[in-house]
């Protein structure tokens, strides 16, 4: 073996080994849940043994897990279509228009980056109460779709200059109208911008806990985090750990699939897009 060959094995077992030990290290708090979850805990619905005791107290509290399952589906469907319509639109026209103020309005839309996200909350509050949306899923869609937008546009503007302008002129020659060629090409050619946004507005408005504990003050209307955080809480302020430990599989199971199922368009979508410029 010579001395490249043994020097290119060498590197390739050190990556692997680092991989596996990554992989290790960020599927451990998982696994160890996903074990919490159904070892039986003093004070817990499952107090000895195993069994899924936790889970059918997770699955009967309150309103029923269903309800809060739904409560955060229909909030994360609703921000992830709006974040994509309003930062695909955006990010279009930032890329392919010009127009007064433009880099100023991009810049103070980034500028919402640097606002702190609790400060925030009770300003839109009030807003949301002035607008009827207080207590409202539809408002608290709105709000998250407000916090994506930074990232969204700069990632759908990055993502719209990558695309060659000949492929929009082509369409543009070939009878297309602007919203066509939009619609029918260029959407396709930043395919992998779209799933990058998609994917981080689903995992931040799935898992926020800070700005549904503040808008929502219905049970009815609660996500899973609020409804996992009121649920782990026993007599004499004692810790349900069994049931925190069971809502938190249940929260991370839709993630981490989502994640194993678009990773592939989520890497190229950085490599394309948000690494440009």
């Amino acid at each position: 073996m010579t001395t490249s060959t043994a020097s290119r094995a060498a590197r390739s077992a050190g990556f692997n080994v680092t991989g596996a030990a990554l992989a290790v290290l960020f599927l451990f708090p998982l696994v160890w849940s996903g074990w919490s979850s159904v070892k039986g805990q003093p004070g817990s619905a499952q107090s000895s043994g195993f069994g899924f005791g936790n889970y059918r107290y997770l699955a009967s509290y309150g309103e029923g897990v269903v309800t809060y399952l739904v409560n955060s589906t229909a909030v994360t469907a609703m921000t992830v279509a709006g974040t994509l319509l309003v930062s695909a639109l955006g990010g279009y026209g930032f890329a392919r228009f010009s127009f007064p103020g433009k880099n100023l309005l991009f810049l103070a839309t980034l500028a919402i980056l640097m606002v702190p996200y609790a400060t925030i909350l009770i300003p839109l509050y009030v807003l949301l109460d002035r607008l009827g949306l207080q207590n409202s899923l539809v408002g608290l869609s709105l709000v998250f779709i407000m916090f994506q937008l930074p990232f969204a546009l700069f990632m759908m503007r990055n993502s719209f200059e990558a695309v060659p302008r000949e492929l929009e002129e082509a369409a543009l020659v070939d009878g297309c109208s602007t919203f066509t060629a939009l619609r029918r090409v260029l959407l396709r050619a930043v395919r992998p911008g779209l799933v990058t946004v998609a994917l981080f507005a689903f995992l931040a408005s799935w898992n926020d806990f800070f700005a549904p504990l503040i808008l929502i003050s219905d049970a009815s209307k609660f996500t899973m985090p609020v409804a996992v955080y009121s649920m782990q809480q026993r007599s004499f302020g004692a810790i349900d750990y069994g049931a925190l430990e069971a809502g938190v599989v249940v929260m991370a199971l839709p993630c981490l699939l989502a994640f194993l199922l678009l990773q592939r368009h989520y890497v190229r979508g950085f490599m394309t897009g948000a690494l440009r410029g």
